[in-house]
This record gives C-alpha cells, structure tokens and sequence, in this order.
C-alpha cells in the first residue's frame, strides 16, 4: 500500500491517498493539486516532489 500526505508539499493541506499502485497514487495527487490548489501546469518538478513523497505504509486490516 502506498500514501501520499499532500501536507508534506503543500503545509497546512490535510489531504491523503492510498493505493495499491505508486501509479495510482500519482494519479489522484495530481488530480487535488489541478483541483484544490489550482495547479494548471503539472511540472516534471512537481511529479518528483509527489513521488518522493509517497510513502509505502502497511494495510490497516
């Protein structure tokens, strides 16, 4: 299981994902960041600073 905190990029943003897939991960940060914080242009930068920022956590089950 992978989680992205979006607080670790963006202080103050309670934010979180989990997923399977790092891929998914990616898929529903960059999604908040175009929606909630009104990122138009999804830089190369922007990617490494998600990916670096997901964290693999175990299943809560």
């Amino acid at each position: 299981m992978k989680e992205f905190q979006c607080g670790s990029l963006v202080p103050g943003c309670d934010w979180h994902t989990r997923a399977e897939e790092e891929a998914e991960v990616m898929r529903r940060a960059v999604e908040h960041m175009r929606l909630t914080h009104g990122e138009t242009i999804i830089r190369e930068t922007m990617i490494e600073a998600i990916r670096s920022r997901i964290q693999k956590v175990r299943d809560a089950a």
